[in-house]
């Protein structure tokens, strides 16, 4: 039964396939003449189009031609430049992301080199004073770099990059051009450990600048000192320059050591606090005071009488 139905079906569609064409030409064939008119009246139309002229001698023919394909052309010409601006705005800003990616890595470099080129400077300047200081000095020292501090948050030791290879002992005095660091503790063959002023367990002979009193400045163990020993009656002002003492045999005297920064009465002897003369936090290359270059410093003379 599938195949009847099958083949029924695939009949009746060949037999509707021949009759389209043969009901088209039936068609046709019945108004022939209307359509023979159509094609007669159309070449007139054309003909007449071309003979006809009107202002300016433009034939009708163009004129309607004109009018005909003038708003394709016009949606062509808009349709082109607005393609033609789109990819010229696209092929703009790649070329305008491209040098601003070049001129991102161009300002990068440039700004690497300022900094190296300004840590350079900063270098060869602080070379420079180390050297100048070396030449004004009058006793013999060592440069040394900083090549490490001890851990911790309260850190007030570092080590330096010499040791026993460069003839160093303890208790050698270590300075810098701006002043005071601290001095060696332990020595190493090719380092030695460095206790800075600020250590709470750190001393050193001082003489205020002005009024020549002499004290005993000992670490808090914080970013300043504290001046000891000199009695609420003597005259100590903020701002006083604290120097050396030379009395304690390591270090030379007259090296600066400090600006007073609060002096306050006490129960006997004045509250000092005195900040370093160096900078004890950015320390790179400092300098080795030998044994025999501080104990040939004259020791400075008593304060006035009452201290």
């Amino acid at each position: 039964m599938l195949d009847r139905d099958s083949s029924h079906f695939f009949g009746r569609a060949r037999h509707l396939n021949h009759e389209g064409p043969e009901a088209m030409q039936a068609f046709v064939s019945r108004h022939r003449a209307f359509f023979i008119l159509m094609v007669v009246m159309v070449a007139q139309l054309l003909l007449l189009s071309v003979q006809i002229t009107r202002n300016q001698n433009v034939r009708l023919i163009q004129v309607w031609a004109v009018r005909a394909f003038d708003p394709f052309e016009r949606s062509v010409h808009w349709t082109v430049s607005k393609t033609t601006g789109t990819w010229r705005n696209f092929t703009g800003l790649w070329g305008a992301q491209k040098q601003n990616q070049e001129l991102t890595r161009e300002l990068a470099a440039a700004r690497s080199q300022i900094l190296q080129l300004s840590q350079q400077a900063s270098e060869a300047d602080r070379l420079r004073a180390l050297l100048d200081f070396k030449n004004r000095s009058p006793f013999q020292t060592v440069a040394a770099e900083v090549i490490a501090s001890s851990p911790g948050e309260r850190s007030n030791a570092i080590f330096i990059g010499k040791g026993l290879d460069a003839g160093f002992s303890a208790d050698l005095a270590v300075i810098t051009p701006a002043g005071v660091v601290g001095k060696i503790i332990a020595v190493f063959p090719h380092s030695a450990q460095v206790l800075l002023i600020t250590d709470p367990s750190s001393g050193l002979g001082c003489i205020l600048e002005k009024t020549r009193i002499q004290g005993v400045m000992k670490g808090s163990g914080q970013s300043y000192g504290q001046l000891h020993y000199i009695m609420n009656n003597q005259p100590v002002s903020v701002g006083d320059m604290v120097l050396t003492s030379g009395l304690d045999q390591i270090y030379p005297q007259g090296l600066p050591v400090g600006t007073v920064t609060r002096a306050s009465p006490g129960n006997i002897y004045k509250d000092i606090l005195v900040a370093p003369a160096a900078g004890l936090d950015r320390l790179e290359t400092v300098l080795v005071v030998p044994k025999s270059a501080a104990q040939e410093q004259v020791p400075v003379k008593n304060g006035p009488p009452g201290h």
